[in-house]
């Protein structure tokens, strides 16, 4: 439907949407039908009707295609809603047979809440357990550090040489 398409009708070329040029091909009809031409009016009526016919066609692709994804869906929710039913007669027969714990379902709020387990004893800690670590100083050499001495910076290279360079510069040019 909102595939862009170059009809080549009586008039020059029309470009557009089927909708577009559906309606561009009727408002030639009309202005032929006001100038008295029965010929030309048919003519843009007869493309009028063909970009309608796959304006139509389109839409019934479309609406076949919704159906189908409609139909995929009911089928999935039933299928959902299928196993939730089976889910339950489980949990009903389980509660039926006496078995509760086994019969009820984890929730979200139940996993994984430790807050109120009981929590292990330890025993107090002896300071002449812990290993004692030695502080780490800083390693000294015998000789004082010797300054540091900073590099001229290179002389810029050249990749012509000399005599090419004074080539290339200009001569005055005398003024008369």
């Amino acid at each position: 439907m909102n595939r862009v398409f170059d009809s080549s009708g009586p008039e020059g070329k029309v470009r557009g949407t089927p909708q577009q040029i559906i309606e561009k091909y009727q408002q030639l009809t009309r202005d032929a039908q006001l100038s008295g031409d029965r010929v030309a009016a048919e003519n843009f009526q007869q493309h009028a009707e063909h970009y309608m016919r796959l304006l139509a066609e389109a839409q019934r692709e479309i609406e076949a295609r919704r159906e189908q994804q409609d139909r995929e869906n009911r089928e999935k929710q039933a299928q959902r809603d299928q196993e939730r039913g089976d889910r339950s007669d489980r949990v009903e027969s389980r509660r039926d047979h006496g078995d509760e714990e086994a019969a009820k379902m984890p929730s979200a709020l139940d996993v994984a809440d430790f807050s109120d387990a009981p929590q292990p004893d330890l025993a107090p800690l002896n300071p002449a357990d812990l290993a004692q670590t030695p502080p780490i100083e800083p390693a000294k050499s015998d000789a004082p550090a010797k300054p540091r001495m900073r590099r001229r910076p290179s002389k810029p290279v050249s990749d012509t040489p000399p005599a090419v360079a004074e080539a290339a510069i200009p001569a005055a040019v005398p003024e008369e």
